[in-house]
């Protein structure tokens, strides 16, 4: 196969949870773009609707809080499609958690959507491509799952730190990447983990100005610097390559 045509998503088919998102439009983009039939699901089902007319995809309604929505939305695929080759978490509940002197259940309920959920939406799509033997399944994480906060950026804003609960999920998500790529490799199933930078959508200018300082490249995030990674790991091109926590954030992480 010539290196080009591996890239290539003809004929496969995908599900990106949360694609209206900041980072979802691109990722939805970059799969139509690559021949994907891309699904893109949340539970803001006009926006989603917006988005799939925009760039060719199809907009299924999914509520990550209910096991059943979950279920329906793989059965939908199923039905329809008879496969399905790749699978994008980026979804994720904000929860307004700037302190850890909160309630158990506010916790629990952000926990609900960006851990529990992800462990099920992750087990029916692998038990649906296990009929190939074979998939790839991306989860979104961040820089913030790698490292502990910076306060440096949010000097001279108003912006408060982020959530611990944010953290400690996306923590977590880097090592279910791991476990689920453990469990999944006898099927061929492979699963890697983007650790996004932050993206750039219209923080105060003093918070642009001190994450460049602290990021390599000088900048945050743009509209299109997921769109490579997210092919490369959804396509043929990857086949070897399983397991991972590969950050895309500019050198945050590293400098």
């Amino acid at each position: 196969m010539n290196v080009l045509d591996s890239f290539s998503l003809k004929g496969k088919t995908a599900l990106v949870t949360g694609g209206a998102g900041l980072y979802g439009r691109q990722i939805v983009e970059a799969l139509t773009q690559a021949g994907a039939k891309t699904w893109i699901a949340s539970r803001n089902f006009e926006a989603l609707k917006r988005t799939a007319d925009e760039f060719g995809a199809t907009a299924i309604k999914l509520d990550l809080a209910s096991a059943e929505s979950i279920q329906a939305t793989v059965d939908t695929i199923a039905a329809t499609d008879g496969q399905l080759d790749i699978l994008v978490n980026n979804a994720v509940t904000r929860c307004a958690c700037s302190s850890w002197d909160l309630p158990m259940e506010v916790f629990d309920e952000s926990l609900h959507v960006n851990a529990s959920s992800l462990f099920c939406i992750t087990r029916l799509a692998a038990e649906l491509m296990k009929r190939r033997s074979s998939g790839s399944i991306i989860n979104i994480g961040s820089y913030m799952g790698l490292l502990g906060s910076n306060p440096s950026n949010y000097s001279g804003t108003s912006m408060g730190n982020p959530s611990p609960i944010y953290f400690y999920e996306k923590g977590g998500m880097t090592n279910f990447t791991r476990w689920a790529a453990s469990e999944l490799g006898p099927w061929q199933i492979r699963v890697n983990c983007i650790c996004a930078g932050g993206l750039q959508s219209g923080q105060p200018s003093a918070f642009l100005e001190n994450y460049a300082k602290n990021t390599m490249l000088g900048r945050m995030a743009g509209q299109d610097d997921l769109k490579g990674i997210i092919v490369f790991l959804s396509s043929d091109a990857s086949s070897y390559v399983t397991g991972t926590n590969i950050p895309v954030d500019g050198g945050y992480s590293a400098k």
